[in-house]
């Protein structure tokens, strides 16, 4: 039988198989399928892909596109990328981070970065293979409790 990945972007009608995707890569509550869709028509800056396999999601990635005054142009993130493992080494990751980045170009981005766990071999290697290298930067990470401080006068 020949296995054909799909890649597109996510629609409303992928919010149940997002929500399982989703808790099998990040653990946890598994978060409803109305809040995804609900997410898919408010966050602009966010874009989903997904990957199918003979007609079955089985794979996503998410990008955003961010703006700041302190840049001319917008700039990309890949923060999720998750493949199952049945559907793995069929050059889904693959085709999913291109989807991704055709959308981030469409909206103006010239450069995307990436943020896996740096034990992550795997990961690191499809990354690498599509053109991606490492770079200095350290990344750091902070918590906020529950509630603001109160402002000083």
């Amino acid at each position: 039988m020949n296995s054909l990945i799909r890649v597109r972007l996510a629609s409303i009608a992928d919010a149940e198989a997002l929500s399982g995707l989703n808790q099998e890569f990040n653990g946890g509550v598994r978060r409803p399928p109305a809040r995804i869709i609900e997410h898919l028509h408010t966050n602009r800056n966010e874009c989903i892909a997904v990957a199918e396999l003979n007609g079955i999601i089985v794979g996503f990635g998410c990008a955003q596109s961010l703006y700041s005054f302190c840049y001319e142009e917008p700039y990309g993130e890949i923060t999720e990328l998750y493949v199952q493992d049945t559907a793995r080494r069929k050059g889904a990751a693959r085709a999913i981070i291109t989807c991704l980045e055709d959308e981030l170009r469409v909206r103006g981005v010239k450069r995307v970065k990436v943020l896996t766990g740096r034990r992550n071999a795997a990961a690191i290697r499809t990354y690498e293979d599509c053109g991606y290298v490492k770079d200095d930067e350290q990344m750091l990470e902070k918590e906020l409790a529950d509630e603001a401080r109160p402002s000083t006068p």
